[in-house]
């Protein structure tokens, strides 16, 4: 079978490669990325050289670079390719939608032309919007994006379905929590926290640090994907979850506990514009199929964390130039 993972030189879309190049042994993957600040050939480079693995450096938003590899044959095309960090879409929407929006549109338009046995749609759990204690989404629910990284995946997520309603294309969605794990690019919160705190820098917590977000080991969203291609219903939505909601202070906890760090390093900034207090994702529909998480928040922390300790080589050298000046700009004034 051959994949098409865009996005693969990312931090999900790596962690899939590496999760079918390890796995699945007759499988061949074709690795489309942009190499954006966030596109790391690093998280990838085992598999340079394998003739079942081939890298294809791109925009998805370009059709002259898309249409060729469906042309040759595609099974499934699973589509990580985005832009994701939400503060980054506060300070400027328009990548997001370029990407998000406007790339899934060519993709589509490759496997509506071309033909794919699935085309799947890698979703948020953000296009929820904020969720009130004591309730889940379930996929019905309506989306209520609030920030502009949200919308354009919500937007990216509903043209997909739209592509399977009016032309068939056989498209699934999934829509899935926070995701942890090695490979992260040190902007997001557990990988930024913890690199700052293996150089004793002090970490920017938001607001109270209450917001509750639930969180899913890599692993086990690329076994939800894995499952959803197998078994997923052609047009239907699925949520992955971890089942691990956690106030952020608590990872923060767990984080300064791991490394051994002072509560000096802690420092409380300014609020995220239109920050969503909660996430959370009922899975039963996923796991009907067979699909449960198994890696514990804990032991995966650790591991991750102790990842990052191990491989200052991956992190050291992301952290300099325009990743500073990016940092500079976001916290200096909260």
């Amino acid at each position: 079978m051959r994949y098409l993972v865009t996005g693969g030189a990312g931090f999900i879309g790596s962690n899939f490669v590496h999760f079918i190049m390890d796995n699945y042994p007759d499988a061949e993957v074709i690795n489309l990325d942009k190499l954006t600040y966030a596109g790391n050939l690093d998280n990838v480079k085992e598999y340079v050289g394998n003739p079942r693995y081939s890298f294809v450096h791109g925009d998805i938003a370009d059709a002259k670079v898309v249409d060729p590899i469906f042309e040759k044959g595609v099974d499934y095309c699973v589509n990580f390719a985005a832009e994701t960090h939400v503060d980054r879409s506060i300070g400027d929407p328009s990548e997001f939608i370029t990407t998000d929006v406007f790339g899934t549109y060519v993709l589509l338009e490759a496997a509506k032309k071309f033909g794919v046995k699935k085309f799947i749609q890698i979703c948020t759990d953000e296009v929820y919007g904020t969720i009130e204690p004591g309730r889940s989404s379930v996929e019905t629910d309506p989306l209520m994006p609030r920030n502009p990284y949200s919308a354009s995946k919500a937007g990216a997520d509903r043209l997909a379905y739209s592509y399977f309603a009016t032309y068939g294309v056989p498209v699934c969605i999934t829509r899935a929590s926070n995701n942890y794990g090695i490979y992260h690019y040190p902007e997001k919160m557990i990988p930024l926290f913890v690199t700052n705190l293996l150089e004793d820098r002090p970490v920017p917590i938001y607001g109270d640090g209450k917001n509750v977000r639930d969180w899913l080991h890599t692993l086990d969203h690329c076994r939800g994907i894995q499952t959803v291609i197998e078994k997923g219903v052609i047009g239907e939505v699925y949520n992955i979850g971890g089942g691990n909601e956690r106030q952020n202070i608590e990872v923060v906890d767990l984080i300064f506990k791991h490394l051994n760090k002072p509560e000096s390093l802690k420092t409380f900034v300014k609020d995220r514009l239109g920050h969503d207090r909660r996430y959370s994702l009922c899975c039963d529909k996923l796991k009907a199929l067979g699909w449960q998480p198994i890696v514990k928040f804990e032991e995966g922390l650790a591991k991750t964390i102790d990842w990052y300790v191990n491989n200052r080589w991956w992190w050291e050298k992301i952290k300099s130039g325009e990743y500073w000046e990016y940092y500079k700009k976001q916290y200096q004034d909260r």
